[in-house]
């Protein structure tokens, strides 16, 4: 059983079908890649992948570092997946804060030897600027793979888990350190936290990759939720987050602005509870993307924001 990811673990276990969710299709994600085709029917390039098929193979999904050295050449050489080693997302994050702040070393201190020396006090912010602008600043991720720019569970390149929290930089690791300082309460802090998710975007082709990053996100939420109320988030509150992260790591082929290999054939799945979208898709072979604008309440097609 992979270290990492397990489906078996409670708060994965309880969502699962909606982090399979697919929103622009209202069915779920493909698998996008013939990594899993030797499985036979349901694990095909242009299948959707099914929450029963998974939890028949829990050790099938895993990250790419727990994958065979042969199985990540042929990724790579098929798909030009690779791996991008904390300490590189660090550098390039750090960057984008640089500019965002005005000033370095924000969060944490690079040091020559690929480490970083978190800064430990309470972050300031320049005038003009606020904590809550930055939690709602709204950062992508593209092509996002396991989504190591977004959040920071673990190296990628190693395996190795980053703890405690503090220490992660993530785009949402950051963010989420932003709520944690300034929020008493915890309806102010899950306020801030959910802004937090809804502010942090993600698109990948291939199916299993978009599902771990999914899934990174989900445990970064009970991470910090754990460390900061010492309890469990309830089911009603994981299946709220799930959505979110649904609508924010889609999957889309990047050249085109549309669903990988066109509409996938199936059955559509029921809308979720908390799904705010009632609009119909057009049976077209390859839909165009959509994702949530959170503020605005409403969905659109990713390609028009292009150049804004």
């Amino acid at each position: 059983m992979s270290t990492l990811i397990d489906f078996t673990f409670y708060p994965l276990r309880a969502v699962l079908p909606i982090l399979l969710q697919d929103k622009t299709t209202k069915r779920n994600i493909i698998w996008a890649t013939d990594a899993y085709a030797e499985n036979g029917d349901g694990f095909l390039d242009k299948q959707e992948i099914k929450a029963a098929k998974l939890m028949n193979y829990p050790k099938l999904i895993k990250p790419r570092i727990e994958k065979t050295l042969e199985d990540q050449q042929d990724r790579t050489r098929k798909k030009a997946e690779v791996f991008t080693p904390a300490w590189l997302c660090n550098h390039m994050n750090n960057y984008c804060d640089e500019s965002w702040f005005g000033r370095k070393n924000v969060f944490n201190i690079e040091n020559s030897d690929h480490t970083w020396d978190v800064v430990q006090k309470k972050i300031e912010f320049p005038e003009g600027k606020n904590w809550e602008k930055y939690v709602d600043s709204r950062r992508l991720e593209i092509t996002c793979g396991e989504g190591p720019f977004l959040v920071s569970r673990y190296d990628a390149a190693t395996g190795q888990l980053i703890e405690p929290p503090k220490r992660r930089i993530g785009i949402l690791d950051r963010k989420l350190r932003i709520v944690n300082e300034n929020t008493e309460s915890y309806e102010d802090w899950l306020k801030w936290t959910v802004r937090a998710f809804e502010a942090s975007y993600g698109f990948e082709y291939q199916g299993d990759s978009l599902l771990i990053a999914r899934i990174n996100l989900l445990l970064t939420f009970v991470d910090y939720y754990e460390e900061r109320w010492n309890k469990e988030p309830d089911i009603k509150l994981l299946k709220k987050i799930a959505n979110k992260i649904a609508w924010n790591i889609w999957q889309m082929d990047g050249f085109k602005d549309t669903v990988p290999l066109g509409m996938p054939p199936g059955e559509f799945i029921e809308t979720s509870l908390f799904d705010t979208i009632t609009d119909e898709i057009e049976e077209e072979e390859a839909p165009y993307c959509r994702i949530q604008d959170w503020r605005n309440g409403s969905s659109i097609e990713y390609h028009q924001l292009k150049g804004k």
